[in-house]
């Protein structure tokens, strides 16, 4: 076990009954890193969460978060620098929302009185519910009740935040808050675990993501570093107000995919340095150039492509004038040896 890591999950089975929840999972976190678990529902994302506060016990591997036994005799340390936010937080129906995160402070040694009022008020006004603080929870909405879950998650100042679905029945101000939120911590050095659907809230947010399946993890790595791994070519869309001058991109060397649909092409080059030769050449012919740009793949491209990878998906999801998966590049290389 790596003790410098927040979370290590190595091998972790669990089964309930006959269904295996997970399925010889590996995880890590790194300190001050967001992490976020991506997959249908029934992939284990949620299981992994219980896994890393100790609220289940692996069947088989181990599981250490901030080095220590979440399951054992240290579990009540690790959650004491946990704060989670499940998909469906349980709350005090008949309690106002002072008496729940004051009922939270006591529980997690902040004390009472004007110092802990503080901190609660400090929580709540993060998530835009202080106002709310003096009604009964069983009035409050249900995107009410998840931002006193996330206020009650933060209370403590934990050192992991565990986030399942956090931004589910939220208004776009509060989902907005949350993920700045994220963010926010993530700078201060503490770490984040987040499972979402939603891939547009894990883009630019997350430093790690885990592609899961079936209770293990398809891939995982730095977004960036994956891309590279499943497109290591470069992406580009040429647009001209005179489109056939662009066909002669097609041949050019280093252009390895091209094609054109009305007055644009969109091409996969070797490296994006060819550019400024593509668009001299282009002037030079007198080809008109409306605009030239990058593709990147977004994170759902890569969602997809590592899913369609593994046979997780049917069907193509691919940057458009690009291939994707590694299975691509070898087709690719395989077809290149035969020429050769």
């Amino acid at each position: 076990m790596d003790s410098s890591l927040i979370v290590d999950l190595k091998g972790v089975t669990r089964a309930f009954g006959n269904v295996v929840a997970l399925d010889n999972l590996d995880l890590q976190i790194a300190p001050g890193e967001v992490s976020v678990l991506l997959g249908p529902n029934g992939a284990g994302k949620t299981t992994a969460i219980r896994m890393i506060t100790g609220a289940l016990a692996p069947d088989t591997g181990t599981a250490k978060t901030f080095g220590l036994d979440p399951a054992g005799s240290d579990g009540q340390e690790v959650r004491r620098r946990c704060g989670v936010v499940s998909a469906k937080p349980s709350l005090y129906d008949r309690l106002s929302g002072w008496d729940n995160l004051r009922y939270s402070a006591e529980l997690y040694d902040l004390g009472k009185g004007e110092a802990a009022d503080a901190r609660i008020l400090e929580a709540a006004s993060l998530f835009a519910i202080e106002s709310a603080l003096d009604q009964f929870v069983g009035g409050y909405s249900t995107g009410m009740k998840t931002r006193l879950a996330l206020a009650r998650a933060v209370l403590h100042k934990p050192d992991l935040l565990l986030l399942d679905e956090p931004t589910s029945g939220l208004d776009p101000e509060s989902a907005l808050a949350v993920l700045e939120l994220i963010g926010k911590m993530a700078e201060t050095g503490q770490s984040v675990l987040m499972c979402t659907h939603l891939l547009l809230e894990a883009e630019g947010l997350a430093d790690e993501i885990v592609v899961m399946q079936a209770g293990t993890s398809l891939e995982s790595g730095r977004p960036a570093e994956l891309a590279h791994l499943y497109w290591p070519d470069k992406q580009l869309r040429i647009s001209a107000s005179v489109p056939d001058g662009l066909d002669i991109l097609a041949g050019q060397p280093g252009v390895l995919q091209y094609e054109r649909d009305g007055k644009v092409a969109t091409m996969s080059i070797r490296d994006i340095d060819l550019v400024p030769g593509f668009v001299a050449l282009l002037t030079d012919r007198n080809v008109r150039i409306e605009s030239v740009v990058p593709i990147e793949p977004s994170l759902e491209d890569l969602y997809f492509a590592i899913r369609r990878e593994h046979g997780s998906v049917d069907g193509e999801l691919a940057p458009p004038g690009g291939s994707s998966g590694r299975a691509a590049r070898n087709e690719q290389g395989s077809g290149q040896a035969a020429a050769a």
